[in-house]
C-alpha cells in the first residue's frame, strides 16, 4: 500500500511540475518584452501625449519596462532613436518629416512600418465672414496690400499669420510659400509658442476681428474654429514645396490644394530594437488610431482636461471602448515573438 501511495505522489508531483512549466511558458509567451527597457520620445506638443501613451500602454501589456516620455523636438528625436538613445516616437509625420528621417540614417537605422493615423491635413485658414465679404479664396490674394491689411493685428500694415514653430518642419513650407507666392512684403509669419499664438488668434476671432492662421488636423483647433462654419481653408495658386519635394503635387483627390501634402502619422523606432523585439515591431506596424479620436481627445485637453492624470484617463477609456481591437493587437504581437 505504501508503494502505491508513493507512486501516486510521484505522479502528482510530476503533474504539478509539468503544470508549473506550462504556466511559466504561457507567462513568457504573454510577456515577450519582460526585462527590456523602452524609452519613448515626443515633441513639445502636449496633444501628442495621448497617442504616445497608447503605444506605451500596449508595450507595458507585453511586459516591456517603459520609461517616462522624454520631450525633444522632431529633428533631435529622429537622431536619438537612430542612435539608440531613444526607442520610438509615435508622431512621425510622413512625408513632412522625410528630411529628418533621411538625415538620421533612414531605413538603415530606423524602423517604420504601417500607418498609425492617416489623412492628416495642414494649411491656411481665415474667418468665413471676411472670406465671404471680400471673396478671398486663395492665399496669393493677400499680395494685395488692402486685403492683407485686413489681417493686421499689430498695426504695421501687413497680415499677421499665426504660423508654425521652428523645428516642426511646417515652418519651412510656410517660409517657402511666402517667397513663391509673392507674399513676403505683405504677410508676416509669426512664430513662437503655437499654443499662445493660436489662443490669441481665437480671442481675436471672438472679438469679431479677421484672423489668418496655419493649423493641422487632427488637432483641437478645428473643433473650436470649425472649417465651413467659422473659418475656411485657403487654397494655393499652384503646388510648390521646398527642397527635394519641389515637384510634388499637393492637390487632394477632390482637387483642393492647401499647399501641403496629406500626411500619415507613423511610429518610428530604432531598427536594432525592432529586429531584436519582434513583438514590439509587430505592434508598431499594426496599431491604428482614427484621426477623429485624436482630435476629440485633444479638444478635451483644450477644454481643461490636460493634466497627466487626465490624459492617462483618456487613454484607458479609449482602450476599454476598443477592447477587442486592443486584444487583437496584443495577440498578434505575442504570436510574432514566437
Amino acid at each position: 500500500m505504501r508503494l502505491i501511495r508513493f507512486s501516486r505522489l510521484l505522479r502528482a508531483g510530476a503533474a504539478a511540475l509539468i503544470a508549473s512549466a506550462c504556466l511559466t511558458a504561457v507567462a513568457a509567451d504573454s510577456l515577450p518584452g519582460k526585462g527590456v527597457s523602452v524609452q519613448p520620445v515626443k515633441s513639445s506638443i502636449a496633444e501628442e501625449t495621448f497617442q504616445t501613451l497608447l503605444v506605451m500602454r500596449a508595450l507595458e501589456a507585453l511586459g516591456y519596462d517603459v520609461k517616462p516620455i522624454k520631450e525633444v523636438e522632431y529633428a533631435t528625436a529622429h537622431v536619438a532613436i537612430a542612435n539608440g538613445d531613444a526607442t520610438f516616437m509615435a508622431d512621425h509625420w510622413d512625408p513632412l518629416h522625410v528630411d529628418f528621417y533621411k538625415r538620421a540614417g533612414g531605413d538603415k537605422k530606423l524602423y517604420r512600418k504601417g500607418v498609425y493615423s492617416s489623412g492628416a491635413l495642414q494649411g491656411y485658414l481665415i474667418d468665413k465672414k471676411t472670406a465671404d465679404k471680400y471673396h478671398i479664396k486663395t492665399i496669393d490674394q493677400l499680395r494685395d496690400p488692402k486685403l492683407a491689411k485686413l489681417f493686421d493685428a499689430d498695426g504695421d500694415g501687413k497680415a499677421d499669420l499665426a504660423g508654425c514653430n521652428p523645428g516642426w518642419g511646417c515652418e519651412k513650407v510656410i517660409e517657402h510659400h511666402l517667397d513663391v507666392y509673392g507674399l513676403r512684403d505683405t504677410v508676416t509669419h509669426n512664430q513662437g509658442s503655437y499654443s499662445a499664438i493660436i489662443a490669441d488668434t481665437i480671442a481675436r476671432y471672438k472679438q469679431g476681428q479677421p484672423i489668418l492662421y496655419y493649423t493641422w488636423t487632427p488637432y483641437w483647433v478645428s473643433g473650436v474654429l470649425v472649417p465651413g462654419r467659422d473659418v475656411v481653408w485657403l487654397q494655393v495658386p499652384f503646388s510648390s514645396l521646398p527642397g527635394a519635394r519641389k515637384d510634388v503635387n499637393t492637390a487632394l483627390p477632390d482637387g483642393s490644394d492647401y499647399g501641403f501634402q496629406a500626411n500619415n502619422q507613423r511610429i518610428v523606432a530604432n531598427l536594432k530594437f525592432a529586429k531584436a523585439n519582434p513583438a514590439a515591431a509587430k505592434l508598431f506596424a499594426i496599431m491604428k488610431l482614427p484621426t477623429n479620436d485624436i482630435s476629440a481627445e485633444n479638444l478635451r485637453m483644450r477644454d481643461g482636461e490636460n493634466t497627466p492624470a487626465d490624459i492617462a484617463r483618456h487613454t484607458d477609456a479609449w482602450i476599454r471602448a476598443h477592447q477587442s481591437t486592443w486584444n487583437h493587437w496584443l495577440d498578434a504581437a505575442r504570436k510574432a515573438a514566437k
